[in-house]
């Protein structure tokens, strides 16, 4: 398909690219998910925003009996996303406040997928939260992980579970493991500002591989690479959001660094395919690199890239601007380059990211044009 944004593309346009071109490439895994129910924490979050939207938008396009049953537990801490409001009569759709940490509900139906994306991956918020993050990735990933495995020895059809990691668990990586591999044990600080979230998501990584060989639970890992776009809240602080929030503000874009850490950037409707296909192809117990190769940019690069395309779509006259933070931990452990090696999402998976980063940078800001208030929690 013809990925290029148009001049007058609007929001709504790009919501609905991202759509076509993930049910595209979701042919395989929606249809082997068709007629099942699916349990989502964290939807109300930012993979909550497309991931619930491609499984509606197959809803809309095939027979009832093809349909999936989508229900939705989030505690709503950062509030109810407009998004998600507008999607609440969607007859497929259920939306239960919920709190995962919490015991789960005595009167649990059926799922046959568990998709587990609760929890905080914001580091301004997880620094501010350490022990919600951590119960998150641990009991609450413990208690979906127990429900599961009485439903196979209840004798009930439970195909596949995903477990929200991240790249976070390899740390800061030396040269020689760039890009990195699954294989790749990591360096990480167990004691750090950023542990609260590494390390219970390198725990949750743990339970997740008892529960596969031990209950032959069908638990599988993705490890996100930087993703962005449409459904990452202006207010969420990480990177992409504040350059938006500065171009559409007509603000220069603040660099609390010199900007020489660099990343790669996957766009959001890439990612959500790589974790639907990790959900239904993924081999039990494994773990998956879910993100984009290339290019690999430094933050100061990105802002400069945001900063042109602010021009292009906005005629946007602020500049890039280099600044300290008064935070004493703004840069403690934060990784110097993260990149991931694919190789074995393409091989098993047939995962092939596609959307540029100078496209998804215009599609993202056009959506945040149209989405440039948000709640701060």
């Amino acid at each position: 398909m013809n990925t290029q944004a148009l001049p007058e593309m609007t929001a709504e346009d790009v919501v609905a690219t991202d759509l076509d071109y993930m049910l595209d490439a979701l042919q395989h895994e929606l249809t082997q998910m068709a007629g099942t129910s699916v349990l989502m924490t964290g939807g109300a979050g930012f993979l909550g925003h497309y991931l619930i939207q491609v499984i509606l938008a197959w809803n809309d396009r095939v027979d009832a009996t093809q349909q999936i049953a989508l229900t939705v537990f989030d505690n709503y801490a950062r509030g109810v996303p407009a998004w998600l409001e507008n999607l609440r009569d969607h007859p497929q759709l259920k939306l239960e406040k919920y709190d995962i940490i919490e015991p789960l509900p005595e009167n649990m139906p059926d799922f046959q997928y568990i998709i587990h994306a609760a929890g905080i991956a914001s580091p301004r918020y997880y620094r501010e939260h350490p022990l919600e993050t951590m119960d998150a990735n641990i009991s609450g990933l413990r208690s979906l992980l127990e429900y599961a495995r009485n439903q196979k020895e209840n004798g009930k059809p439970f195909h596949s579970f995903l477990f929200f990691s991240s790249s976070e668990i390899y740390g800061d990586p030396d040269a020689s493991h760039i890009p990195t591999a699954e294989t790749y044990r990591g360096n990480v600080s167990c004691t750090g500002p950023r542990a609260c979230y590494d390390e219970s998501k390198r725990y949750g990584e743990t339970l997740c591989v008892v529960f596969a060989q031990q209950y032959n639970v069908p638990v599988k890992v993705a490890r996100p690479f930087n993703n962005y776009g449409p459904g990452l809240k202006i207010s969420d602080r990480r990177v992409l959001p504040d350059f938006a929030r500065d171009v559409l503000a007509g603000e220069s874009i603040v660099m609390l660094s010199d900007g020489a850490p660099s990343r790669t950037f996957c766009y959001a409707a890439d990612a959500i395919v790589g974790y639907l296909k990790v959900l239904v192809r993924g081999g039990a117990g494994e773990a998956y690199n879910i993100g984009i190769e290339e290019p690999e940019i430094s933050i100061a690069n990105l802002a400069k890239l945001v900063v042109q395309t602010g021009r292009e779509l906005f005629d946007y006259e602020g500049e890039v601007v280099f600044k300290k933070s008064d935070e004493r931990d703004y840069l403690v452990d934060n990784p110097q380059r993260r990149c991931p090696n694919i190789d074995k999402a393409r091989r098993e998976l047939d995962y092939h990211p596609s959307i540029g980063l100078e496209e998804g940078v215009k599609r993202s800001l056009i959506w945040y044009s149209s989405n440039s208030e948000a709640e701060d929690s």
